[in-house]
């Protein structure tokens, strides 16, 4: 079995990667800070193809820590969706500094820290791998959140370096999701924000996490296996670019 991990596992766009990969035959390490979320995937699925980790991914330690730990049970991982992800659908001015690092870290410093680790072991196996990041359509039109917008606008920077960094075996795509339903950044955006999204979706059936999922399981896997460096929107259309 093809081994995959996953970051914010527990819930949302991350719980519909973890069950879309699992009924895609992958083994699957899915990392979250809400522990109880874990329990529930473990109990549901099994340790034959799931394993829940731990993570508070605001923590240094633990982002330049987590893919060492893996290895040391784990010879070898195929792929790496990078989904955890704060949102908190505030002006800037309403940040606190412990509140601004801690956005930085997941948002950002995660990603940064989690691929370059993963690539560096992956590489020396000369095979193919790929890496997903989640982005968002707030880092490329803009966000009432600004630090939400800038760390999402800087994920789409990194995707595109990276595909280039970790090449040849190593692809790095994202996808951009807009108003996704059913997520706890849902019911967090300001009510004038969802009906802009809403506004300028161009289909109108509603954008649910198994529907990201599938997307970002297409990119991990072989059927797209000549993208590398691509931000895939999923937004129903809205704000064509």
């Amino acid at each position: 079995m093809k081994k995959l991990i996953i970051t914010g596992a527990a819930n949302g766009i991350g719980r519909a990667t973890v069950e879309r990969a699992i009924q895609q035959g992958y083994f699957v390490i899915g990392a979250d800070k809400d522990v109880e979320g874990l329990e529930t995937l473990q109990r549901l699925h099994g340790a034959d193809v799931f394993e829940a980790q731990s993570a508070d991914f605001s923590e240094m330690t633990t982002i330049k820590g987590f893919i060492t730990s893996l290895y040391e049970r784990h010879a070898t991982i195929y792929g790496l969706v990078n989904n955890a992800g704060i949102y908190h659908g505030k002006s800037v001015y309403a940040y606190n500094d412990e509140q601004i690092d801690e956005i930085l870290n997941v948002n950002l410093k995660a990603l940064v820290y989690l691929s370059k680790d993963f690539a560096e072991r992956e590489m020396q196996h000369e095979a193919p791998r790929s890496i997903v990041n989640i982005a968002s359509v707030a880092g490329e039109v803009g966000s009432c959140d600004a630090l939400y917008g800038a760390t999402k606008a800087a994920v789409i920077g990194l995707t595109k370096a990276n595909a280039w960094n970790f090449a040849p075996f190593v692809r790095v795509n994202a996808v951009s999701p807009a108003l996704i339903h059913e997520t706890a950044i849902y019911g967090t955006i300001p009510d004038y924000r969802r009906a802009e999204y809403a506004r300028q979706e161009v289909l109108k059936d509603p954008i649910l996490p198994s529907a990201v999922a599938e997307v970002i399981l297409l990119l991990v896997g072989d059927a797209l296996r000549h993208l590398t460096g691509k931000v895939i929107p999923v937004d129903n259309g809205a704000y064509p670019r």
